[in-house]
């Protein structure tokens, strides 16, 4: 179920002169939603649009989730949780999950049984709301609420580390494991990048100055919007 899917004007230009992405450059149009976009994660970072972010108007509900969009008795809280274990869980009626373990990215701890786990929007709702997702439909929202369309958008992880991320975004919460640290802004920089969220000066800062001790690995990413 779990497949790899607007982008800032800046991202755009970056893409195309250095014919990053293919199928955009090849037409010489802007990318699209459908696009592939392929940039080292330091250039990733540079073209994010750099905005104040914005509160105001924020409701959790606005993102309606868990939903079952293939309708096939897993909400896509469990189907995070079936792709992800390191041992396979039992799948009861109407997708009721027992058992099973799953490592714990955040805090590097494995977790037995799905009780102890939260499924993380690795970039929060609320920081999408500031970053963008406000001026969006209802069914962006949902889509992006329930992305399984890229397998870096959602992470199961220790109830207890995603509760102390809650929405804040990198400048103010770095995952406990530092190994992971690396990982951490190259996915959140790839999160905002497939849905085409801002970043505010502060966040933009904490992700450049962390990348800087990191390896410059492409990103790549299929856009949402």
């Amino acid at each position: 179920m779990r497949l790899s899917r607007t982008i800032p004007a800046a991202l755009t230009a970056l893409a195309l002169s250095t014919a990053l992405a293919p199928t955009a450059a090849a037409a010489d149009l802007p990318a699209a939603p459908g696009d592939t976009v392929t940039l080292p994660l330091r250039k990733a970072i540079a073209a994010l649009d750099t905005r104040a972010e914005k509160r105001t108007g924020y409701e959790r509900t606005k993102f309606k989730h868990w939903i079952d969009e293939d309708r096939d008795g897993c909400t896509t809280r469990n189907e995070v949780l079936l792709a992800e274990a390191v041992t396979a869980p039992e799948e009861g009626a109407r997708c009721k999950l027992s058992g099973g373990t799953w490592h714990s990215a955040y805090d590097d701890t494995t977790i037995t049984g799905p009780g102890g786990l939260d499924i993380d929007h690795f970039v929060p709702l609320a920081e999408a709301w500031d970053s963008g997702a406000s001026e969006w439909s209802a069914k962006d929202r949902e889509r992006y609420a329930n992305d399984l369309g890229d397998d870096r958008s959602l992470i199961a992880v220790s109830a207890k580390t995603n509760r102390s991320k809650a929405d804040q975004d990198p400048a103010t919460w770095m995952p406990p494991a530092a190994s992971y640290r690396c990982t951490y802004v190259t996915t959140w920089t790839t999160v905002k990048t497939r849905w085409g969220l801002s970043a505010d000066t502060s966040e933009k800062a904490t992700l450049e100055r962390v990348a800087g001790d990191c390896p410059n690995v492409p990103i790549k990413v299929e856009l949402a919007r």
